[in-house]
């Protein structure tokens, strides 16, 4: 460790004074000016802004680019009296360390040291803190040590990130793997199959074995009958919950009045986690889309979550000179490699109240914190999460981004929609999930081990009592447009609903007692019927191939009647789906994409073949997560969005602006730099 300030704090018994410069307290703006970092205008600037956002005048400068980390943290040590010393992972005592928990420092931003001998050669703890030293780290210190001295001194904030990812690795790598296991397994999908649930599978399968020996008509008339009714249910289902979707669209409707009526002093502290795995080509278009949030700078913190096996993406991101607002965490390496593990390490280190979850290639409409801020206002105290819809910027490019694009229109515009309102559990999308971060964290964050995390904690989420809703913003995508790439895709979704069915089913009763018959019955036909009505139709399309080849072939093995009503139901099923593809173009105005629509039987038998593959993993492979690659379309560098087909083009985003050379030259693979604490105020009566 590095003293390259004068000072010191201390606590506990016989504190010694402060040994700074100046015998008044100095206001940051002042010793700013003073070094030489900041004119008089810049800090008159500062100031003015600082009233009107509320955000500490450190975060202030810092956003603009106006000094560099190291130049604000030897100002903050001298207002405060105390040492600045730059912190290398060596100097900490491991011992020492584990006595605190990584969460907790990462969120505070501090980190204990060492204990050494004070000036009375009585023992002290010595801790490094990005944050004004204040009574609550010594008595957390003395609580945990029985230490009654502590001596606080001042580090920036990527000293404490750094040596929390590298002192604390195995600790952040096991909370964000074995938390939710290990304090709630019953909720976890570490374990695939329950010991019930696999005697019933082997119950069932020898029971259809025996009838196809002994039986065969018998057999066969109760399986074919037994799969219509379970695609009738699903489908059926999903129609009543769309057409309550299309009266009622929203329940969370927030309008453009309500968002201009919200004042950035008022605006809390807000999380952006940006997962991001091999997908170097496009970190620097995921800040021009950032950027064009409609947030106060100060208050945004910017997560980007990149593995530590992919030095690739990091040297890209460092390349793209993200501002200050962005911190990069490096995720280590352990398995299994799920985006939820990257976002629970996200979670560890995020300070927002809010928490949202955008991928690499986002594009949000500017004003969708905002619109969620208000929704969770009006949505009351069991709101733990809005979801915006997602649509797709490449909707044109061929025919696979056509037909995605309708089925997510169809998905967000009205599915979701109808679940709001029926207050059934919503599975959330993949993307642009807003959170409260204290009840996140009381979920316990993402399954890692659940390869569709995001639908699971949806379900998870309405099991303990809590509230999903939709707001009326919209995040653009990529479509994806490769056929491959698509079925690795949909199989890694499709097998991730499986594991959510077999998770939230291994106590029935006790499901159906926390929330109830209909969201039970809702649940197990929407998630648990969407696997099996993908499976199930290929078997149907074959029957209507046979009884059209050869009319009258399936009569001898089954009932005409139950043939029938397998034809009517493969015909009125896909009916179902074309008529929601349908009115979903004709809502969102693409019209181009409407005929596209009578298509989809093609497109939800390409499903089927994901459902196979996903079933298959299920059983040989169930946490491998199939990675899905983006920044394949040719309009990933374009700043179009899908308009109605006679709208205006919308704006380029803004770039960001690119803080000083010096800060840039900061960010290497061992130097990683995080935003300022909330805390980089000074007084509360003159932040200068």
């Amino acid at each position: 460790m590095t003293v390259v300030a004068p000072g010191g704090a201390s606590s506990g018994p016989g504190p010694r004074p402060a040994r700074g410069r100046h015998a008044a307290p100095e206001r940051l703006g002042d010793v700013l000016v003073e070094q030489g970092v900041l004119t008089p205008d810049q800090l008159t600037e500062a100031l003015e802004q600082h009233h009107r956002v509320g955000a500490p005048l450190g975060a202030v400068v810092l956003a603009r680019g106006w000094v560099t980390r190291r130049q604000l943290y030897v100002a903050l040590a001298e207002v405060w009296g105390a040492d600045l010393a730059f912190v290398d992972p060596v100097d900490v005592d491991e011992e020492l360390a584990h006595r605190f928990p990584a969460a907790m420092l990462a969120r505070e931003t501090w980190l204990p040291l060492r204990v050494e001998q004070d000036d009375d050669g009585q023992p002290q703890v010595v801790v490094a803190t990005a944050g004004r030293p204040s009574a609550h780290i010594a008595e957390e210190v003395v609580q945990r040590t029985g230490i009654p001295r502590v001596r606080q001194v001042v580090t920036t904030d990527w000293d404490v990130q750094r040596a929390l990812r590298t002192v604390w690795r195995d600790e952040l790598v096991h909370d964000a793997v074995q938390s939710l296991a290990e304090r709630r397994p019953d909720e976890s999908a570490s374990t695939v199959f329950v010991w019930p649930q696999v005697a019933a599978a082997v119950a069932l399968l020898a029971a259809t074995v025996t009838g196809l020996v002994l039986d065969p008509s018998l057999t066969m008339l109760v399986l074919v009958a037994t799969v219509n009714v379970a695609v009738a249910l699903a489908v059926g289902t999903k129609a009543l919950i769309s057409t309550v979707g299309t009266a009622w669209e929203t329940v969370e409707q927030v309008t453009d009045g309500e968002v201009a009526a919200l004042e950035d002093a008022d605006l809390p502290i807000y999380t952006i986690l940006v997962p991001v795995y091999r997908e170097a080509g496009i970190v620097g278009l995921l800040m021009r889309n950032l950027a064009d949030l409609d947030w106060p700078r100060e208050k945004l913190e910017i997560l980007l979550l990149l593995e530590e096996d992919d030095p690739e993406t990091l040297t890209a991101a460092l390349a793209a000179a993200p501002p200050d607002i962005v911190r990069i965490v490096v995720v280590p390496h352990s398995l299994p490699k799920t985006k939820p593990r990257a976002c629970n390490v996200g979670l560890a280190f995020a300070r927002g109240e809010y928490v949202v979850i955008y991928d690499a290639e986002d594009r949000p409409d500017p004003d969708q914190l905002k619109k969620s801020v208000v929704a969770f206002g009006k949505g009351g105290d069991d709101l733990v999460c809005v979801q915006a819809a997602l649509n797709y910027f490449n909707a044109r490019e061929n025919l696979l981004t056509r037909m995605f694009t309708l089925e997510y229109s169809s998905w967000f515009d009205y599915t979701l929609a109808g679940l709001d309102k029926l207050r059934l559990p919503i599975p959330l999308g993949g993307t642009s999930n807003h959170f409260r971060t204290d009840l996140l964290r009381d979920l316990g964050g993402w399954d890692p081990y659940n390869v569709t995390e995001d639908a699971d904690l949806g379900i998870r989420a309405s099991a303990r009592g809590h509230r999903v809703a939709v707001v009326n913003s919209t995040t653009y995508e990529e479509a994806n447009m490769a056929v491959g790439n698509w079925v690795r895709q949909r199989s890694r979704w499709i097998k991730g609903y499986m594991q959510t069915v077999l998770v939230h089913t291994r106590h029935p009763w006790r499901l159906l007692r926390s929330v109830g018959p209909r969201q039970t019955a809702g649940f197990a036909l929407l998630i648990g019927g969407t696997p099996l009505m993908f499976l199930a139709t290929p078997w149907l399309y074959a029957m209507l191939v046979v009884e059209l080849l050869w009319p009258g072939a399936l009569v001898p093995a089954l009932p005409e009647w139950l043939v029938q009503v397998s034809l009517a139901n493969l015909l009125l099923g896909n009916g179902v789906i074309i008529y929601l593809s349908l009115l979903a173009g004709f809502k969102r105005r693409t019209y181009g994409l409407v005929p596209f629509a009578l298509l989809s039987p093609l497109y939800w038998l390409l499903h089927s073949v994901a459902s196979y593959k996903a079933l298959w993993q299920l059983l040989v492979n169930p946490f491998y997560w199939e990675k899905t690659t983006h920044g394949l379309s040719s309009h990933v560098q374009v700043t179009d969005v899908p308009t109605p087909d006679d709208g205006p083009e919308p704006a380029a985003l803004p770039p960001t602006t690119a803080p000083p050379a010096d800060a840039v030259r900061l960010m290497d693979p061992h130097d990683v730099p995080v935003p300022p604490p909330p805390s980089t105020e000074t007084t509360s009566e003159d932040p200068r």
